[in-house]
């Protein structure tokens, strides 16, 4: 495992209890204690499939880079991991290499954090828990929880993508006898084909759209994303940057008209956390090339810091 640290760099100031992420975050090993483990997933291919902009690959330094300066509050220890990264087309093999990496720090008592990369890195990061859960239970209920004003349901027979990631996660339930339980919260109805609401339909998704995920309609967010947790033993949180209104994150593959506020995200985010169920989290779609003053990695940093306090 090949570890570059070198990122993690940053001011240090003198006075006493002003630690900071770059002082504090370890490379990952087998040995360590229990905690949250970062893992990058340089990819671009997804996206370039799914005739997205491209530029993806680079969100994991960019993120690392946002997060290192940031005050540390964390109770528990935080690693990095190193990056999985997708070599020219060879996205399924880097999407078998994250899932390996993810399940061997799962089955390390890590709670893993991968930085995307195009949203094609779902299914890796999904695979690997799968591929974890599957030596302890014969039927694990997982509800993915997915912020995103697109379903990425798209059908992968046609081409694996950015835009495919639940669908195969369905059809691989299906294979193993699993319920799908999906829910995608922040949908734009005009990035959002009729075929693609069907097909949520049919798959029974909880589905938000993004003019619906208002601050007076929180209780009534919270209430119902309550009773999905409910129905699950585990949850897998992934979070597609481009939920966020285009004024906040301007540096994604494909930016939101609309989008959602973070004082809505922030605390569903944050009842997912404490619910005791979360053993997953990926970011995802940050792309340095188009971002402002680092508007966008600085939302995903803040996304990384409060899924670790």
């Amino acid at each position: 495992m090949n570890i570059d640290m070198s990122t993690w760099a940053g001011r240090i100031d003198p006075e006493a209890n002003t630690a900071r992420w770059h002082q504090q975050v370890q490379p990952f090993s087998t040995a360590a204690e229990p905690g949250y483990t970062l893992i990058g997933f340089c990819s671009d291919e997804g996206v370039r499939r799914n005739k997205g902009r491209v530029g993806a690959a680079q969100g994991p330094a960019a993120m690392r880079k946002m997060l290192a300066s940031l005050a540390w509050h964390q109770s528990a220890p935080v690693y990095d991991a190193g990056d999985v990264v997708c070599a020219g087309e060879a996205l399924e093999q880097a999407h078998a290499a994250l899932a390996e990496l993810v399940a061997e720090c799962l089955a390390h008592r890590q709670l893993p954090i991968v930085m995307g990369g195009g949203h094609e890195v779902a299914f890796g990061s999904w695979s690997g828990l799968a591929q974890h859960l599957a030596s302890q239970e014969e039927c694990p209920r997982i509800g993915i929880i997915n912020f995103d004003a697109h379903f990425d349901l798209r059908d992968p027979d046609f081409v694996v993508s950015s835009g495919t990631p639940f669908a195969q996660i369905a059809q691989a339930c299906e294979q193993k006898d699993w319920p799908f339980q999906y829910a995608c919260l922040g949908v734009s109805r005009g990035a959002n084909t009729r075929a693609l609401f069907d097909k949520a339909e049919r798959l029974q998704v909880l589905t938000w759209e993004d003019r619906t995920m208002i601050q007076s309609r929180l209780a009534e967010m919270h209430s119902e994303l309550n009773a999905f947790i409910g129905r699950c033993d585990h949850l897998y949180l992934t979070i597609d940057i481009d939920v966020f209104p285009a004024a906040l994150a301007p540096g994604v593959s494909a930016p939101a008209a609309r989008g959602v506020a973070l004082d809505v995200i922030e605390p569903l985010i944050e009842q997912i956390t404490t619910s005791g169920k979360l053993r997953l989290a990926d970011l995802a779609e940050l792309n340095p090339e188009y971002d402002v003053d680092g508007h966008t990695a600085r939302l995903a940093a803040r996304l990384i810091h409060t899924l670790t306090l």
